[in-house]
């Protein structure tokens, strides 16, 4: 059965099970041209636009599923455009020629159209096998590759012949804008290891098996910030859940070692898409296990009972399943992000491991040893701002830095003794504010960005590889972000706790200046700066922090506070730098001390 597709107000969702068209001429006999057409005029007829002069006479008003008769006779005149003059126009189809008697008005009308059209979230949708070939042979991704080319080479031809012959001159510039999809996605059936009972209703749901960004990609949620937390529910959300297999679809993730299944309904395509460049898309043999967390985003609220966010725990089946009710108040990505870190902060506890909420890198100092550096804080605390200092200082204090986690981790402790972190995601969702500009857009290609105009503007971007998060680097540092607390001869930049009781209080405690990414407000307080699972289950959590802090300082892990000084105004950018600068000047000290 062929998923429908669907134009709103600002996506256009195109599936495909057969070729694409061949001509340019024959994107306009399409029903979602006619549909992006009647968008584009009740623009301009919201604004009471003098665009409309030019259609005067035509009934405007209408739908995107049922369009006005403007509608349908602009799509027509533009699928004659493309391959006639206005003169020919005007003989081929005399009832037109009074629309084509101002060419010029008519060329701008057409190119207001052309970047209303590239104004939307574009995506092309196919449905094909997705076997174990496509996991190991290019040849497997070339005609998935090639048709969205394809479309972006069709439209971008319809428009240029049609400004053509309304303003009859080729251009003598030209930019290789994209005009087709900007995202693109492969879907099939999935035989994964369903465990039956409540969750048969998910067996038969579409999987993505590749995807395809064209950048810039940029996002519009509806939503700049979290709110709420995530609550713990005794009810199994799958029992007596019924789901329109039209509707949702699945994402398959590796969140460090874990595999994820998430799955959504289609109203959240946007968020769910990013994932690809926050979390590992999950192979083709992965795909196929039994999941250890799942994802149900976008639930009907009936079947929620009141609840936003929840997660349940199935003992029977040991999975974890995280809910997200359908609403638009969800409708941004820290709600992808934390229910899925959420979850596997919850299996980590349940199999012995200390989940952390920071960022760790991997530094090897100039004419120095190879260094594990965690840094543990909630939202805003500044965590991965410093690791972003480190890399801006790079070329003068480390010869290599690998990215092993930016928000969520997780510590083993081995035998030896020795603390080994791993990580979850390949990529980070960070606040663009809090970037280096030269950074930010140099990763312009790679980057999706979502509400770039707006407070809390946010990018998604990859920034390390599977094989590090997954590799269980030693952690030689363990540090707190401060961000509330001024530098003073009193109260340094950095400070080490002189017993593992003193660090632990302060890391339990878990304070910090919110800085608006939820919708907490000034100094706040949150069990172990982690919201995200040891919050919600103590109990479980508290005994693996204690045997945890007193390995770490068995195994001469360096516990400590860093100042980044990211909640005090003026002291965005400065703070983490100069946290950063007091951090490598502490270890190039005992570097020389070492050499000495």
């Amino acid at each position: 059965m062929q998923l429908p597709g669907e134009v709103t107000d600002r996506s256009v969702i195109i599936y495909m099970t057969g070729a694409l068209c061949t001509q340019p001429a024959q994107i306009f006999q399409s029903w979602q041209a006619r549909a992006v057409i009647q968008n584009f005029l009740d623009q301009l007829q919201r604004r009471e636009s003098s665009d409309l002069k030019l259609l005067a006479g035509l009934e405007v008003k209408g739908s995107a599923y049922s369009p006005s008769p403007a509608a349908q006779v602009l799509a027509r005149l533009l699928g004659l455009l493309v391959d006639l003059p206005c003169e020919q126009v005007r003989v081929k189809a005399p009832d037109l020629a009074s629309l084509v008697r101002e060419p010029l008005p008519l060329a701008e009308l057409v190119e207001r159209l052309y970047d209303h059209w590239r104004g939307y979230e574009r995506y092309l949708i196919f449905e094909g096998a997705a076997d174990h070939s496509r996991d190991r042979a290019l040849e497997g991704h070339m005609p998935f590759i090639y048709n969205n080319q394809d479309l972006t080479s069709l439209v971008r031809e319809a428009y240029r012949r049609i400004e053509r012959n309304l303003r009859g001159y080729w251009p003598r510039v030209y930019r290789q804008v994209p005009a087709g999809a900007n995202l693109s996605l492969l879907i099939d059936r999935i035989r994964w290891s369903c465990p039956g009972g409540p969750y048969e209703v998910l067996r038969d749901l579409r999987m993505i098996r590749l995807a395809l960004l064209t950048p810039p990609v940029l996002l519009y949620p509806r939503r700049n910030r979290r709110k709420g937390k995530i609550t713990r529910s005794l009810r199994h959300p799958l029992r007596n859940l019924h789901l329109d297999l039209d509707r949702w679809l699945c994402i398959p993730l590796r969140v460090g070692e874990l595999c994820f299944l998430f799955f959504f309904d289609r109203d959240y395509l946007s968020l769910a898409i990013s994932l690809v460049n926050l979390f590992e898309l999950s192979g083709h043999e992965e795909a196929r296990r039994k999941p250890d967390g799942i994802v149900l985003f976008g639930l009907p609220p009936e079947s929620m009972e009141g609840e936003r966010t929840s997660f349940y725990i199935d003992e029977e089946e040991d999975i974890v399943i995280g809910s997200v009710v359908k609403s638009e108040e969800v409708d941004y990505f820290g709600y992808c992000k934390k229910m899925i870190l959420t979850l596997h902060n919850v299996i980590m506890m349940r199999r012995g491991r200390l989940p952390i909420h920071g960022a760790m890198c991997r530094l090897r100092l100039r004419h120095g040893p190879d260094l594990g550096l965690l840094i543990a804080g909630d939202s805003g605390a500044g965590k991965s701002e410093t690791l972003e200092a480190f890399r801006i200082m790079a070329d003068e204090w480390i010869s290599d830095l690998t990215v092993v986690f930016d928000d969520m981790g997780s510590l083993l402790l081995t035998p030896e003794p020795r603390i080994r972190a791993y990580g979850t995601e390949i990529g980070a969702f960070v606040r663009l504010d809090d970037l280096d500009p030269g950074y930010a857009f140099g990763h312009f290609d790679r980057s999706i960005f979502m509400n770039p105009h707006r407070q809390n503007a946010r990018v998604v971007l990859p920034i390390t590889e599977y094989s590090h998060i997954v590799a269980g680097y030693p952690v030689d540092l363990l540090l707190y972000a401060n961000n509330y607390e001024p530098v003073t001869e009193d109260t340094p930049a950095v400070e080490f706790f002189s017993s593992p009781s003193q660090a632990l209080s302060v890391f339990q405690a878990g304070y910090r200046v919110s800085k608006g990414t939820t919708d907490e407000r000034g100094l706040v307080r949150t069990y172990f700066a982690n919201p995200f699972g040891p919050e919600q289950l103590p109990d479980l959590h508290q005994p693996l922090a204690e045997r945890y802090f007193e390995a770490a300082a068995e195994a001469r892990v360096q516990l400590g506070q860093i100042r980044t000084r990211l909640g005090i105004e003026g002291w965005e950018r400065e703070g983490p730098r100069q946290a950063a600068e007091a951090l490598f000047r502490h270890l190039l000290g005992q570097v020389s001390n070492r050499a000495s």
